[in-house]
């Protein structure tokens, strides 16, 4: 069977190969064997890789997979063959989710909603894991409260938006282009069915509207309760910041008293003036990671408990995700590229 692998140059280039590979004849104690159905791309962080000293000389591309249970090992209590499960494969998993077969521990796979399609299942699963992390064991939010998702027309920040929605959480979301401004402002429900919980779509990429301005005049000059950010700048002019990033001083004028700032930016850096202003705010900061659910084994039970969590939602139709149109497999290696690259805007899967 074939597999879509990642290889990375010496100068930094990166190359997606297809390549043939085989699945472990013998399960182990607590394995189980799966019918890949969908898989959905993700960028490679090969970053992470190094700093956890996984040393893959093809990195396996494409974690987050639906499937049908097809042999399980002789301890395995959670799982039957013909059970329909999702989850997402571990970092150093050896092998890669578009093969049409895979071997992983049960640990790492919760059962599949009937009413959830196999691409709808893998493509949210990540998306929503990071959801639930950012907002609940992060942000601790509560009803009543502002957040601010930036990015919301992201795969996550829809997703983050619509968690934040359900409970009861006032959103102001910023919008990167006419086109996203036209999608958010279609997550608001009409005025005759309910009031929205998605106060306001922030235009970014319009000069003459400011992100901070808008916020405080939002919040009566109070600032958000929680930030969720998908990028910032770390200096006044940052090359590297994402075109529409927001500096981290705006963001730290925005957050109200015992706010929570959750960010996606991993080299983050606060200068002592920085810091002061959390102080006197008592307001907190936190790094958001979604793969040290994986890469650590120590509340696994809450793990699990957050996947099932994104299926109900996804079933019931909290979740409404954006999602692209599934590619066939050997469309996969430009489709994974243009995910590397970060130039999807919709979560993109491939159909097995």
């Amino acid at each position: 069977m074939k597999g879509l692998y990642c290889q990375k140059g010496d100068q930094g280039d990166v190359k997606f190969v297809i390549q043939e590979t085989n699945a472990p004849n013998k399960l182990g104690s607590h394995q189980v064997k799966v019918q890949v159905k969908s898989c959905a791309l993700s960028p490679v962080d090969f970053k992470l890789y190094e700093d956890l000293k996984i040393e893959i000389e093809n990195v396996p591309v494409g974690r987050e997979i639906a499937g049908v249970v097809l042999q399980v090992g002789p301890k395995v209590i959670f799982f039957q063959p013909d059970d329909e499960v999702v989850g997402i494969l571990p970092l150093d998993a050896e092998q890669s989710g578009l093969c049409s077969v895979v071997v992983t521990d049960e640990y790492n796979l919760v059962q599949k909603p009937e009413k959830v399609s196999w691409f709808e299942a893998a493509a949210v699963i990540k998306d929503g894991l990071r959801a639930f992390t950012a907002l609940h064991t992060l942000a601790r939010m509560a009803a009543g409260q502002t957040v601010l998702v930036l990015d919301g027309a992201a795969p996550f920040g829809v997703l983050a938006i619509q968690l934040a929605q359900y409970h009861g959480v006032k959103v102001l979301a910023t919008a990167s282009s006419p086109e996203d401004q036209k999608f958010l402002e279609e997550l608001r429900p009409s005025v005759d069915v309910q009031e929205s919980l998605l106060a306001r779509v922030i235009r970014v990429w319009d000069s003459k509207q400011d992100l901070v301005d808008s916020c405080l005049e939002e919040t009566g000059g109070l600032g958000v309760d929680i930030i969720i950010d998908s990028g910032v700048r770390l200096y006044e002019e940052d090359p590297e910041a994402q075109r529409h990033g927001p500096h981290k001083h705006d963001l730290l004028t925005l957050l109200s008293v015992g706010g929570h700032w959750v960010t996606t930016e991993q080299h983050l850096q606060l200068d002592p003036p920085d810091s002061h202003i959390l102080f006197l705010k008592a307001a907190s900061l936190s790094f958001l990671n979604d793969e040290v659910w994986t890469t650590s084994r120590a509340k696994q039970g809450r793990y699990l408990h957050i996947l099932k969590d994104v299926m109900d939602k996804l079933c019931t139709g909290t979740f409404r995700p954006q999602l692209g149109d599934p590619v066939p497999l050997y469309e996969a290696t430009v489709s994974m590229e243009m995910v590397q690259r970060k130039q999807a805007r919709k979560r993109i899967g491939v159909k097995l």
